[in-house]
């Protein structure tokens, strides 16, 4: 049976993509920074937890050792002074082909985003995501078969969307002043997300190809925290801002430690994050709607009166 090493095993799609691999009878080595803290993952049969505290071609392909397949699901929303975009989502991608190859792999699965263009995305993020994306693609040559996914705004139990809005819409004093409120999404479902790298996987025919993921519903952002807050029962006046105000914010808020919002996070929202073409279809997946999932997990969240942090780093 295919072993799978998986970058990012430990986060919130990593979750369940192992989950999901596990059950079809995949063994699955998982790459964390604190395995320690990840001892639920150990309970699906077949997953080893491995430490990597360096992410370098050399432990890379010791890490790959022995496994037909690599996934990559490493991302950053926000630089910091020790990470940056071109880090995370470039230069890193070029060691994981590199250890890839050398090890023997065959198959890399690469986690990309939606409207991920190197040279025309409309943030640093989308630049340097379609950069990795490139690099994942032309790098891997004959020797690595790659498939991408590029996944519209991705909701589940634990996801930093509906979990988010919930956890400050319940601290807000009233009126909840909401930056750039007419970006639009088609918020995918992390079961489908997981569902599209294990089809991918088992399918030959994907080789080369560069899937988009998106819900069957759009919707702005403005509807999505107003639809936040209904499931709350919370009663908040949603203050739509201007694009200066909106800037402003990103400006303000990108000052503050966890950095909420910033200005590429502002920048990344002038590009509506919708599907031309739904990449959940082709695999033959029906793409489950919001309604189906968030009402409840909310409801088991308890968000009042407390705030909840979320790692930007997928590990």
């Amino acid at each position: 049976m295919n072993r799978i090493c998986i970058l990012g095993g430990s986060g919130f799609v990593g979750h369940r993509l192992v989950s999901v691999l596990s059950k079809r009878g995949y063994s699955c080595r998982v790459l964390s920074r604190h395995p320690q803290r990840h001892a639920e993952l150990k309970v699906y049969p077949g997953v080893e937890l491995v430490k990597a505290s360096r992410f370098d071609p050399v432990s890379l392909q010791q890490h790959f050792s022995g496994c037909q397949t690599v996934i990559n699901l490493i991302g950053i929303l926000n630089e910091t002074k020790k990470t940056s975009f071109m880090a995370i989502h470039v230069a890193l991608v070029d060691q994981i082909v590199e250890a890839a190859i050398k090890s023997g792999a065959t198959r890399l699965l690469h986690m990309s985003a939606l409207h991920a263009d190197a040279g025309k995305g409309s943030s640093a993020y989308l630049r340097s995501k379609g950069e990795g994306e490139n690099r994942a693609h032309t790098h891997g040559g004959s020797a690595l078969t790659v498939t991408s996914f590029r996944p519209s705004v991705i909701f589940g139990p634990n996801d930093s969307l509906f979990n988010r809005f919930a956890a400050l819409l319940s601290l807000s004093p009233g009126i909840f002043p909401l930056a750039v409120p007419d970006s639009r999404f088609a918020p995918v479902y992390v079961g489908d997300v997981a569902e599209a790298f294990a089809r991918a996987l088992e399918n030959s025919s994907t080789a080369g190809a560069h899937y988009d993921l998106c819900g069957p519903e759009v919707y702005s952002l403005r509807e999505l925290v107003r639809y936040c807050a209904g499931q709350q029962g919370v009663r908040r006046l949603i203050l739509p801002l201007n694009p200066t105000l909106s800037r402003l914010q990103a400006r303000l808020l990108g000052l503050l430690p966890g950095k909420p919002f910033t200005m590429d996070n502002y920048l990344s929202l002038q590009t509506d994050s919708v599907c031309e073409k739904n990449g959940l279809l082709a695999l033959g997946i029906a793409p489950e709607s919001i309604q189906s999932h968030v009402p409840g997990y909310l409801a088991n969240q308890g968000y009042r009166g407390r705030f909840r942090r979320y790692r930007q780093v997928t590990e």
